[in-house]
């Protein structure tokens, strides 16, 4: 797909602000004459997650064609069409896509948008709709409709979170790193547990001490030991790990853009899709191995809406307070920016993994994590929230 110009940007960042969830398709020439479009990855994977359809799962052959009722907008009006989504018989069966009727609504290279919404396709283009102009139509309707349902959530968990502020500083309910989140979900309603689920009726919330903003947690995903060399992260501890205050530990962090003190570094995979670990021991080279779809699918569904609330944070008779102050809310990672941010630095991989004196192994997982600096690189544009 080509670059947006400034002006598509304008309206995809005002769509985004609205919390319109969408994709992006780019037609050609060749395409608009004979019906037919490639189904990109972003595309798939955005009906496949929005349970629209999954390719994966579709035979070859015009008998094995699904149809999907769609609605084209053309900013004052709307058409019923529907949506051909197939793999034909030739071509190994590439995945392909149209909708009836789209010849009238863009020309060659225009970016037409798919929105998925009450399991219709909702298609509009990018390129000509003039958004700023739309004052009642259909498609205003929609974007309406679509960010009053999304943000009914939101707003109820920014409230609580203002009478939370409202109390000043309140007493950490453990003195350890958790506490900001141990304290603030219990502030919540929300009991400790170990799902990967998001923490507030679909929002995810991320807490962390103003002093401490140097990074963001994103999520935890272990490698795929079938294909990697390494079976266990105790494999990982025993080959790379060291003494320190008579603890074996291996507490590292691990980026793309250079090795660490234990000769570890990232690597992406393009042809495979995979993110690699890799040492510079000869006998090891690459030894853990993540499916960067998996990685992709773990950002998305993590991160679908998240709250990042800051807090300050002071310790008095060596307990620790916290006065929570500010919130940002994000949407929607740009997932398909996830590969490049991990080959520039900005996403890292930590370990926090040890063996006791006692020998037992206490390892808190694989957690890939964000430069503070890089979170509108990841997320679209977002809004911050002044709590106190």
């Amino acid at each position: 797909m080509r670059a947006l110009t400034k002006k598509e940007q304008e309206k995809l960042k005002l769509l985004t602000k609205n919390q319109v969830s969408l994709t992006l398709i780019e037609p050609t020439e060749t395409g608009l004459k004979k019906s037919i479009m490639d189904a990109t990855t972003q595309v798939r994977n955005y009906l496949e997650e929005n349970e629209i359809h999954d390719f994966n799962h579709q035979a070859q052959g015009p008998e094995n064609k699904v149809m999907v009722d769609a609605l084209l907008y053309n900013g004052v009006s709307l058409k019923k069409s529907q949506a051909s989504l197939y793999r034909p018989v030739t071509k190994n069966g590439d995945p392909r896509i149209w909708f009836y009727g789209l010849t009238s609504y863009a020309e060659p290279n225009d970016l037409i948008g798919i929105i998925a919404y009450q399991s219709q396709l909702h298609v509009f283009n990018l390129t000509q709709i003039p958004l700023e102009s739309l004052s009642k139509s259909p498609f205003k309707e929609l974007i309406e409709e679509i960010n009053r349902i999304e943000s009914e959530v939101s707003i109820e968990l920014l409230e609580l979170l203002k009478k939370i502020a409202a109390q000043g500083f309140i007493k950490s309910e453990v003195n350890a790193d958790t506490g900001i989140g141990r304290t603030l979900e219990s502030l919540l309603g929300i009991q400790m547990n170990s799902s990967k689920n998001p923490d507030y009726k679909g929002i995810e919330l991320k807490s962390a001490r103003d002093s401490r903003g140097t990074r963001k947690g994103l999520f935890a995903k272990t490698p795929n030991w079938e294909l990697s060399k390494f079976k266990s992260r105790v494999e990982v501890l025993d080959n790379f790990g060291y003494w320190e205050k008579g603890v074996f530990r291996l507490y590292n962090t691990i980026r793309a853009t250079g090795r660490n003190a234990q000769g570890l570094i990232l690597r992406i995979e393009s042809q495979k899709d995979w993110l690699l670990e890799n040492s510079d021991k000869a006998s090891i080279g690459d030894f853990l191995v993540w499916e960067l779809k998996e990685l992709r699918s773990a950002l998305k569904e993590k991160h679908r809406e998240t709250f990042w609330v800051s807090a300050e944070s002071k310790i008095v008779d060596n307990q620790e307070y916290f006065q929570f102050n500010l919130a940002k809310h994000t949407k929607d990672p740009m997932v398909e920016q996830f590969d490049t941010l991990i080959e520039m630095g900005a996403i890292t991989l930590d370990y926090p993994i040890k063996r006791t004196k006692e020998g037992k192994v206490i390892d808190k997982g694989c957690n890939f994590k964000l430069k503070a600096s890089c979170m509108d690189l990841l997320f679209p544009p977002s809004q911050t929230y002044n709590l106190i």
